[in-house]
């Protein structure tokens, strides 16, 4: 098998496994509905990507992977089966993908991607996250070696295919509950199946299901007590946590919030088994944070812009915590927060947590919802959010350092502003 295509090769999980094995000598070719950054990296990369899908883009390949989001009557996946060519779901690729490799492989409804992305600093190995490392450049980094640090995907349980060596979970928070047609038995029976397929598991026993998992093996992280002397500081304007872990001493961590600290710790534990310690604690240094989580976009005096990914209660709730430490360090007295919420069914399913997240802001302007192919719902946000008084706007613009609301002159130009969202909010932050 030398040549695979990727259909959806745009998004941040299928471009990193496209990047992945071109380093593994494959041919690679990709195609997505529409140009985007990654889809014009990729392509400076040596990879070939057509824009839109079409069945020319179907040839000679040995193989088509295709993402979730890709459907069955994809024009591209019609033509691989007319013609015979083997068709994997970036689920059922993985096998093929990670066979035979020492994956560290970390999951998690919050965390994942930042533990992934800290690992990553000290384990020596190939790493694939969903998201940018801002110590690598990418989502994908490639090292000869039997190792790879992967972030693992609950959402359609296909961290099921991810052959754990070492399992790392964050956290299980009941999330993507339609793949699981919200039986909540069965959404936890991944979680333990996943577990018990690791060689040696890290976990969060403080969360409220891996707690009850007292029959397993595992490294168990206690945040409350194993996690002590936090304490923040800024170097050249750029937040580090500083923290003491059980026994192992003190370590640091670029980065704010408790969450961070606890993100970091799972990272050590997970580290401590392959490095010595002092190693460990010197090369998480290295670590500087990954592109849209509490990802700061400029800052000057009295004034800070920051893109995060956060779409869901807990995650906003958390970051809106490290907004206000970094805020008060730096003097700035007011924090406006911009959302744009993500897909109707998640924004019901947790309303009442999304009303309560943002609590401790001084401004909520709300931009439409972003469906992700999803049918509208109604969803009163005027009554919902009605607390906040929120500013409801179609979209923001980046002008020079500052944000302008909709088309009009009116800009934020004062306090920190903070933008949470996983859809184009990123690039309306970003001017791009």
């Amino acid at each position: 098998m030398k040549f695979i295509h990727f259909v959806g090769i745009g998004g941040i999980g299928l471009s990193a496994l496209a990047r992945y094995l071109k380093k593994q000598g494959f041919e690679i070719s990709g195609s997505d509905i529409k140009e985007t950054k990654i889809t014009k990296c990729l392509r400076e990369e040596g990879i070939e990507v057509c824009i839109p899908h079409s069945e020319k883009n179907i040839t000679n390949q040995d193989l088509v992977i295709y993402s979730a989001a890709i459907k069955d009557d994809n024009v591209e996946l019609l033509e691989a089966r007319k013609k015979g060519i083997v068709t994997l779901s970036r689920k059922d690729a993985l096998p093929f993908i990670l066979k035979e490799k020492r994956v560290f492989s970390v999951c998690g409804a919050h965390g994942k991607s930042t533990t992934s992305a800290i690992l990553a600093s000290m384990v020596d190995g190939s790493v694939i996250i969903g998201a940018e490392s801002k110590q690598y450049g990418s989502n994908m980094h490639y090292k000869e070696s039997n190792n790879v640090i992967f972030e693992a995907d609950e959402s359609d349980s296909s961290f099921l295919n991810s052959n754990p060596y070492i399992a790392i979970v964050t956290n299980a928070e009941p999330e993507h509950m339609e793949y699981y047609n919200y039986d909540y038995e069965k959404f936890y029976d991944a979680y333990r199946l996943f577990l018990q397929s690791a060689t040696i598991r890290v976990i969060n026993a403080e969360d409220e299901f891996l707690a009850t998992l007292d029959n397993l093996e595992a490294i168990r992280l206690y945040p409350s007590r194993d996690i002590t002397e936090l304490k923040t500081i800024i170097k050249n304007g750029e937040p580090f946590t500083s923290f003491v872990l059980k026994d192992l001493g003190r370590f640091e961590v670029w980065g704010i919030g408790y969450h961070i600290a606890v993100d970091a710790s799972l990272a050590i534990l997970a580290a401590i088994n392959e490095i010595d310690l002092e190693t460990t604690r010197e090369k998480i240094k290295n670590f500087r944070g990954i592109k849209k989580r509490f990802d700061i976009l400029t800052k000057s005096n009295g004034y800070a812009l920051i893109d995060d990914y956060g779409h869901h209660p807990t995650e906003i709730k958390a970051t809106i915590a490290s907004a206000q430490k970094y805020a008060a360090l730096l003097g700035i007295d007011k924090i406006t927060a911009i959302w744009q919420p993500h897909k109707y069914s998640r924004t019901v399913d947790n309303l009442k947590g999304f009303v309560e997240c943002f609590e401790g802001v001084d401004e909520l302007i709300i931009l439409p919802v972003w469906s992700a192919g999803e049918s509208k719902r109604d969803i009163d946000f005027a009554k919902e959010f009605g607390r906040y008084n929120p500013k409801f706007v179609n979209q923001i613009k980046r002008v020079g350092e500052f944000i302008n609301l909709d088309e009009s002159e009116k800009s934020l130009q004062e306090g920190l502003i903070i933008g949470f969202g996983a859809g184009d909010i990123t690039y309306q932050l970003r001017g791009a």
